[in-house]
């Protein structure tokens, strides 16, 4: 391919590679520092439950209800962003949810723990949502499942960075008369402030305010977006109710809260499962400072796992047009991965079970989220996006609450990993459904007209 770049012509590979180089970097960190934010208290919980007293009940309440805040405010955050560009509303967004997070630290019992949760998901509300949408304006949809990929390796790399941090702030249990978690919340929460700061003075909002891409890139890349948009629909569905009558919007709704019951199911019951194999009983019984580090570092392999898979479906995703598949099989390696650690009877079992789980709850991310950027545009994208999110969110508090519900009820982990295991089947289906259900897309991404 020419490399030269000319008023009339611009090498695309070239393009999409400094886009990429620019942008996915900085916005993976800003998403790290997110879902540190709203995963550390699986960490956390190690050492919180037996502090303070709480049952696997008021953790699993407590872990979840972030997602309900979240979700109530995700559409009108959504909205916002649109209105006022990203730049300025992601930046309020890190700097409220950091403050917030380094406050977790003064949670002293049930009720403070839900109080703090709950703000913490209303404060960051619209901030992934807003993520994605951020995307679609800088990459038309046969780029966007690798970018939505290489930006949700985020997700699954917080927890590979995460169990190592939060095992070294675990140990310092006792300094200033801190707890290990208080000093966990503290120090992974101030940085998210001082990265909302640099937002302000970092991210450009479209490709028009990019000093980085030349008039000629500007043009092409604003014609390909549009483009894009006009084939795939979304320049004809602009209106908010657009995203609220399109039926695959509903069912991408679907998949995507079972696969949050999934993923936060991971994120904030892995560490006291893999504990329980170590101890009989209570998942927390005779924790020490060293078993809660030792937890945390094993945690880290699942997520490893997952951050290569994800690259590695995004790749292929975009590179053969299918989305729907590449979703299916994602959720049935889920499915698999939740069987089997009902069943592990030993600590290596359970962390290859949850290795195949989170590789398959992660990877879902490029190709799902390539389907409903490319049928809505404009204030529409925006309510599509956060409506899906929303029913999302709410999947993100019903995993963790039902999880701890069962295992208070049964003394077991088991069914509830085996209930999200049946649930991964059934977004399977739906996944391979949508083209019956949507009416609008077929299986390789492009308009249907057969309908």
């Amino acid at each position: 391919m020419p490399t030269a770049k000319t008023a009339d012509k611009v090498d695309s590979r070239a393009l999409y590679s400094k886009i990429s180089w620019r942008l996915i970097p900085y916005i993976f960190v800003l998403y790290i520092l997110a879902y540190l934010d709203r995963v550390n208290v699986g960490f956390a919980a190690l050492e919180m439950q037996r502090d303070l007293h709480l049952t696997d009940t008021i953790y699993g309440f407590g872990a979840g209800i972030f997602f309900l805040g979240s979700s109530l405010f995700d559409l009108p955050s959504n909205l916002l962003l649109n209105k006022f560009g990203p730049r300025l509303w992601i930046a309020r967004i890190m700097i409220t949810w950091g403050i917030i997070a380094s406050c977790m630290s003064l949670v002293r019992g049930p009720h403070s723990f839900y109080i703090m949760r709950f703000f913490l998901g209303v404060s960051e509300a619209g901030f992934f949502p807003g993520m994605i949408l951020y995307l679609t304006f800088w990459f038309p949809s046969q780029e966007r499942a690798r970018a939505v990929a290489k930006f949700m390796t985020a997700t699954s790399l917080a927890g590979v960075i995460g169990g190592p941090l939060s095992s070294f702030l675990l140990k310092l249990e006792g300094s200033s008369g801190l707890h290990g978690w208080q000093w966990l919340f503290i120090c992974e929460g101030i940085p998210t402030v001082l990265m909302g700061i640099s937002v302000l003075f970092f991210l450009k909002d479209r490709p028009d305010d990019a000093n980085w891409l030349s008039d000629p890139e500007k043009k092409w890349l604003d014609a390909e977006l549009e483009r894009d948009s006009k084939e795939g629909g979304a320049a004809q569905r602009h209106n908010l109710l657009d995203a609220f009558k399109l039926p695959i919007v509903w069912v991408l709704a679907g998949v995507f809260f079972i696969d949050q019951v999934g993923i936060y199911t991971v994120n904030l019951w892995m560490p006291l499962v893999l504990n329980s194999f170590m101890h009989s009983g209570s998942a927390t019984s005779a924790l020490s400072a060293g078993d809660a580090s030792m937890i945390a570092r094993y945690a880290t392999l699942p997520y490893l796992a997952a951050a290569i898979f994800s690259v590695i479906i995004g790749w292929t995703s975009d590179k053969t047009g299918d989305r729907r598949w590449h979703i299916a099989g994602c959720l049935l390696l889920s499915a698999i991965g939740f069987g089997w650690a009902g069943v592990a009877h030993s600590l290596p079992a359970a962390l290859c079970a949850f290795a195949l789980a989170a590789m398959g709850w992660w990877s879902i991310m490029g190709p799902f989220w390539a389907l409903p950027t490319r049928v809505l545009g404009g204030r529409a994208a925006a309510g599509g996006v956060a409506i899906i999110t929303m029913v999302g969110g709410v999947g993100g508090f019903s995993g963790p609450y039902l999880t701890g519900r069962l295992r208070d009820a049964t003394n077991s982990f088991s069914t509830g990993l085996f209930v999200i295991g049946g649930l991964a089947v059934v977004a399977a289906g739906l996944s391979l459904a949508m083209r019956e259900q949507s009416g609008s897309v077929k299986e390789n991404g492009k308009p249907s007209t057969a309908r």
